[in-house]
């Protein structure tokens, strides 16, 4: 039965990933729409490569360019936010969401409107808008597969089991997991965007090594799996073969090993329920030879105690550390700040969150705003300007 497909942030690892398991497949998958942000180049490639039907740079400034690299085919071509959000209001049975940041928010909560299967690599569609998005997917019967590897670990370790004790996420706790604190103070940009056993795009490579993006993954996972904060436990794992674990009433454990290969999951996902192997090599214990885990160290890695804050807290917590955690990285990359400092600034927002009166947000326009206002909390407080 061939699928229909989207991608969204197809030029993105993740995206581009997807294509080549969908090339490589290419009669069980009819491609509707695929969009990038800036790489129009790429974006005209893959659409003649896919046959898709649709393309759509989120730059508008480049529509012109975009419609020229398509002259002469059928696929038709778009540009801007809206068009995005138009793109995905088209019925499809797989939409998969891969655009970075909180700009893919909005994306996926449409797609959970219009999609038979939400395949999400977005992780702040679950952190900032988790309420939301379960909401739509839940009304409008759309499946919810994570793309993550460790929470698509977990949904496969989970199956139909009842009676969860708690999960275990793990990480691989970046290139600094075992650097002191003073070590930690002079990381360049060049030392945070190389990861040891991953290869991703430089901003969730930096969000690894500062263990930020494990602080995501603790939210997304509260949000997706239904759970309590004290059922959430992370543990470094340096050979990331053992994607995460979920461990029962009675004590039992299940376990998900496998490739460091993001296709694996994507693979899950595209052919859910079915299984396929998309890989071509299968991972073997015996050449991995041995595994080892560890317990993190909150003072080297504070990311992990603000998420637990931040889940504690409650409310529109998430989106704002995930807002102040963006204009961290921005100046961090920028050579505005050192690499802790990120930290102090989303320690910062979390504080001035708390102190508020506000209520949970009710919908998208509200969530954008609370977003733009704890943006300019964060950078207020980086730029000096605390009140």
């Amino acid at each position: 039965m061939v699928k229909t497909l989207s991608i969204f942030g197809l030029t993105g690892s993740i995206g581009m990933q997807t294509a080549d398991i969908v090339m490589a497949d290419r009669p069980a998958f009819d491609v509707d729409t695929i969009t990038a942000h800036k790489n129009v180049e790429e974006l005209a490639a893959k659409a003649i490569e896919l046959e898709a039907k649709h393309c759509v740079i989120g730059d508008a400034s480049l529509l012109a360019e975009l419609q020229s690299r398509l002259a002469g085919t059928e696929i038709s071509a778009a540009a801007g936010r809206e068009a995005v959000l138009e793109a995905a209001i088209r019925p499809v049975d797989i939409s998969l969401q891969a655009i970075i940041g909180f700009e893919g928010v909005a994306p996926s909560i449409t797609a959970a409107k219009h999609a038979k299967t939400l395949a999400l690599a977005n992780k702040e569609a679950l952190v900032c808008a988790g309420r939301l998005l379960k909401a739509e997917c839940e009304t409008n019967k759309t499946h919810l597969i994570p793309l993550d590897s460790e929470h698509s670990a977990i949904f496969q370790c989970l199956g139909a089991e009842k009676n969860l004790s708690k999960i275990i996420l793990t990480a691989s706790g970046g290139p600094f997991w075992k650097h002191s604190v003073q070590e930690l103070q002079n990381v360049t940009l060049e030392q945070a965007s190389t990861h040891p056993n991953w290869d991703m795009g430089q901003r969730i490579t930096i969000d690894s090594a500062s263990m930020f993006n494990k602080a995501m993954e603790m939210i997304e996972a509260q949000m997706l799996f239904d759970l309590r904060p004290d059922q959430i436990e992370v543990v470094i794992h340096p050979q990331s073969a053992l994607h995460s674990a979920v461990e029962f009433e009675d004590g039992a454990i299940i376990a998900h090993l496998g490739a460091t290969d993001m296709r694996a999951p994507i693979g899950y996902a595209l052919y859910y329920p079915e299984r396929k192997n998309v890989l071509g090599t299968r991972f073997s214990l015996a050449q991995l030879g041995q595994m080892e885990f560890f317990a993190p160290d909150a003072e080297r890695f504070p990311a992990l105690c603000l998420a637990e804050k931040a889940m504690s807290m409650g409310g529109d917590a998430g989106l704002v550390l995930n807002a102040a955690k963006e204009v961290a990285l921005d100046q961090f990359i920028d050579g505005k700040i050192p690499f802790l400092r990120m930290a102090d600034g989303v320690a910062h927002s979390l504080e001035v969150y708390e102190k508020s009166s506000k209520s949970s947000c009710d919908d998208l326009d509200e969530l954008v705003a609370l977003n733009d206002e704890y943006r300019q909390v964060a950078l207020d407080y980086f730029e000096g300007k605390r009140a």
